[in-house]
């Protein structure tokens, strides 16, 4: 991967890698921490990544460095005390939009990020296997079992009115 190539990545993919961690992290500069952290390596690595694959590569690394830091932070168990002013709130445009959302974060990591890999940034069975060390058969199954959960969340009355 060449240098130009390599910037043409950063400016096609950023944001969407960027949105992928927030969806699973839900903490801005965690994200940011991880996206730029994928960045790196793959610079590191420019010599042995293939343009034409450079998406699937951030994505794998991104999603890497995501579950490595859950483990970290979990492991140190850190309580942060954040005052008002400082916490950051992503405000729904509109109801529907905080419905998915707190679907979403109902799932587990992995079922979320398959939902996301899935359906939001428009993988394949075959590339999610590859990004999350998956087999495409166990892709499936995962996906459609938490697009049960999702559809039995989103149709109760309780959660839509």
């Amino acid at each position: 991967m060449t240098e130009r190539e390599y910037n043409e990545c950063v400016n096609t993919y950023a944001d969407n890698v960027y949105r992928f961690i927030l969806k699973n992290l839900r903490h801005e500069e965690d994200a940011r921490d991880v996206v730029q952290t994928a960045f790196e390596k793959m610079w590191r690595n420019r010599d042995e990544v293939d343009a034409q694959k450079s998406k699937s590569y951030l994505f794998t690394v991104a999603y890497h460095q995501m579950i490595d830091h859950i483990r970290k932070v979990k492991r140190i168990q850190l309580r942060e005390e954040f005052s008002a002013e400082a916490r950051v709130e992503n405000r729904p445009a509109n109801n529907l939009k905080k419905i998915l959302d707190e679907a979403l974060n109902r799932l587990s990591e992995t079922q979320r990020s398959l939902v996301l890999l899935k359906d939001y940034e428009g993988y394949s069975y075959e590339e999610i296997g590859q990004i999350m060390n998956l087999n495409p058969s166990q892709v499936k199954v995962y996906l459609h079992r938490a697009r049960v959960q999702l559809k039995e969340y989103l149709v109760k009355m309780e959660n839509v009115i």
